[in-house]
């Protein structure tokens, strides 16, 4: 769908307006009186109510004069530059999603036709009562937490979980501050030319050439690869620096939320002030102050999650997307996409330099640089007096463990001989709860989800059996729901939680903290337990692949792993790069301090290529391993894939459609693509949805998603099911 070139109508011109309501193509109306520019937020009637919408170009003028309504009013926000909206139909045409919901995706924002008023709100305040009560002090960590960013009395009580009373009270102490303010501020001015950490000779030479490509004004893509504790932050703030120096807009991805904190102290002790926010964890009046400013040019550096990248920017000069090798940078749900291609995407449009960053580069990222499509910058050791961990494997063919039991004898002797030292160690599991499985020893059955064809795992800390498909719990259960025998349910397997028991166990004087996402209700209470750790609160750390993402924790100088071998099973594509990289990533979080670290990961197949390239540090010689088994095999990143799920309430009505769509691929086989399939989803069944996948495969350069498009809209798809398209998917689920 072209975009029409910037211009003005008049009032009575034909307008073609685009709304986030799931319609084939952008409606036509008439310009209100005074007339409205191309982009503008404008809200017409739809029915029986007005909703808002984007004016997309001129008409097209198909349909009688008469009947066409006149747009309601122009919304008193910048309009929609002319780059965004190439960039919302480019995504849409790669990802295949209709452009109403990529549309939906880029004005996530309350209250955005709202007139500019006064408001409310409440910030922390000079006075610190001697005593507190647990509901205070809840509301004062959250404005320490939070300072500088507004809140009103409603959002301050529910991210405290207090009652408004509760606040009210802090303010007649004066340990809250009440103030009347305008809504939408400006965030305060970074100061570009404040000076950085001192770098080495080596950051120095890549920071330069960074600060080379935003100074140049024009697009690029490099590949910032450093080693865990080379500095690749300090590296990347510099190019931000030269981004804020020339006037222009920066915007740094992350992809956890836990980690926005630190990152945050980090940006603030270097430009003087916090930047913009942007995750699920801001208030709605923070959001719609994030998005007003970024497109008013009011901030000048967001930090973010991946829906970032769909602010309305004034003048975008750099993206980063740190760690950029990770898997939740790929939306899987709704509009399906991965923001680190986006971003190269958006920077392409907005003449903008991207930096992907990592440790531990995706093979897509790294064939890219190989190619000379992107520009690489290597970092190739620590900052400071720290160095890389010694690795080793424990080959648990030879361990004695009695049954039940997951730390071997040299790992447990590695974590006391640390402890006694005054040192943290950490132990890596990647699974969450207290064991996989529930088995009753009587007959067999294993306890499984109702709604979906995944087992129940049980979470001990909770006393809940949970899904972590659906997320439906239930209580653990004194006997077994399918036989009735009591006191036979056993868990099989161990998570983080069960790993927690037999450390107690082993380590009874330990201070132990255990890091999984679901054994904290927020993200408050995450980076809470973080920065314990960072202070060296606890002695031994269990963790899941939280662990795993960009924290410093300068006293911990030994990882475990204690199974090494779990991300190596399945016939998951990504297995091998998603194990190296993950076993990479952890093993640095060890002696990122000024004493060496170590790392042991247990294995039972110690002569994997995976585990000795891990082992070995070869990153290089894996990398062109893993490349050259896919170009044979001419899968990505040099092949193509499109994975289509289908789902519905009737499994035998899905498995027909989805034959029905097997039949039928001459649009694919014309461009040289097969189809695969269909067959039961790895999970079958999720919500009570039945799920069948299809694989198309084609060649690197094949028009892919015009085929795939053609050969959906073959079909006209039964009321209850569900068909989507994950173009280039991550995973097979």
């Amino acid at each position: 769908m072209p975009v029409a070139e910037p211009g003005f109508f008049d009032a009575g011109d034909l307008v073609a307006v685009l709304t986030a309501r799931p319609l084939a193509r952008p409606l036509d109306y008439l310009a209100p009186e005074g007339g409205c520019h191309a982009g503008a937020f404008v809200e017409v009637p739809l029915g029986p109510r007005n909703v808002p919408g984007v004016v997309w170009g001129p008409g097209r003028g198909d349909c009688d004069r008469a009947k066409i309504r006149p747009v309601s009013r122009v919304l008193d926000v910048p309009p929609m530059r002319e780059e965004m909206r190439t960039f919302l139909i480019r995504a849409a045409e790669y990802t295949l999603t209709p452009l109403p919901a990529m549309l939906r995706l880029a004005t996530r924002a309350p209250g955005l036709g709202d007139p500019p008023s006064m408001r409310r709100i409440y910030r922390l305040g000079p006075a610190r009562p001697g005593r507190l009560t647990e509901a205070r002090r809840r509301v004062l960590e959250v404005l320490e937490e939070y300072r500088g960013l507004s809140f009103t009395l409603k959002e301050l009580a529910e991210m405290a979980g207090v009652s408004a009373s509760v606040v009210k009270g802090l303010v007649k102490l004066g340990a809250v501050v009440e103030e009347d303010a305008p809504r939408d501020l400006p965030y305060p001015p970074l100061r570009a030319t404040a000076p950085g950490l001192e770098l080495t000779a080596q950051q120095a030479a890549a920071a330069a050439r960074l600060r080379q490509g935003v100074a140049s004004g024009r697009y690029g893509t490099t590949l910032l690869r450093g080693v865990t504790g080379s500095g690749k932050t300090e590296v990347y703030l510099e190019a931000v620096a030269e981004c804020l120096a020339r006037g222009r807009q920066a915007l740094v991805l992350l992809p956890e939320i836990a980690l926005t904190a630190e990152f945050l102290e980090r940006v603030e002790a270097r430009f003087g002030a916090r930047p913009a926010e942007w995750h699920s964890g801001i208030t709605r009046t923070e959001r719609r102050r994030c998005w007003r400013m970024v497109a008013e040019g009011g901030a000048q550096l967001v930090v973010g999650a991946r829906s970032a990248l769909f602010l309305p920017f004034r003048e975008l000069g750099l993206i980063v997307v740190d760690e950029e090798h990770d898997s939740s940078y790929k939306q899987e749900d709704g509009v399906i996409y991965s923001a680190r291609d986006m971003a190269v995407l958006r920077g392409s449009i907005c003449s903008a330099q991207v930096i992907l960053a990592s440790a531990t580069p995706s093979l897509e990222s790294w064939a890219n640089a190989e190619a000379g499509k992107y520009a690489r910058l290597e970092l190739a050791s620590r900052f400071g007096p720290s160095a890389l961990p010694d690795m080793r494997a424990i080959d648990m063919r030879t361990e004695k463990l009695p049954a039940g039991r997951w730390i071997s004898p040299q790992l447990q002797e590695a974590v006391q001989g640390r402890i006694a030292a005054g040192e943290q160690a950490l132990l890596f599991l990647n699974r969450r709860g207290y064991a996989p499985v529930t088995v009753c020893r009587a007959c067999g059955h294993q306890i499984g989800c109702a709604h979906c064809d995944a087992r129940m795992v049980e979470h001990r800390f909770l006393g809940r059996l949970v899904c972590h498909q659906c997320g439906e719990s239930r209580p653990l259960p004194e006997a077994c729901p399918d036989c009735g025998a009591e006191g036979r349910l056993a868990p099989v397997g161990p998570g983080v939680e069960r790993l927690a028991e037999e450390v107690a166990q082993l380590f009874p004087q330990a201070r132990v903290a255990v890091l999984s996402s679901d054994l904290f209700a927020s993200s408050r209470a995450l980076k809470a337990r973080v920065r314990e750790i960072s202070e060296g609160a606890h002695d031994i750390v269990i963790g899941t692949q939280i662990v795993a993402k960009g924290h410093n924790f300068p006293h911990l100088t030994l990882v475990g792993v204690i199974d090494a071998d779990l991300g190596l099973q399945g016939s998951d594509l990504r297995a091998a790069e998603r194990t190296f990289q993950l076993m990479r990533q952890v093993a640095g979080r060890a002696g990122r301090g000024d004493r060496p670290g170590q790392a042991l990961l247990q294995t039972f197949q110690p002569e994997h290529p995976v585990i000795r390239a891990i082992l070995a540090g070869d990153e290089e010689g894996f990398w062109r391993a893993e490349a050259a088994q896919r170009r044979a095999a001419g899968m990505p990143p040099y092949g193509r894939l499109a994975g289509i799920i289908l789902s519905g309430p009737d499994a035998r009505g899905v498995f027909d459609f989805a034959n029905r769509l097997a039949r039928n691929t001459e649009p694919l086989t014309a461009i040289g693509a097969r189809v695969y399939g269909p067959a039961p989803a790895p999970i079958a069944r999720i919500r009570g949805r039945h799920r069948v996948r299809l694989l198309v495969k084609a060649g690197k350069a094949a028009p892919l998603q015009p085929a795939l498009a053609r050969w959906a809209g073959q079909f006209r798809l039964p009321a209850n099911l569900r068909l989507q398209i994950d173009i280039d998917p991550q995973s097979f689920y």
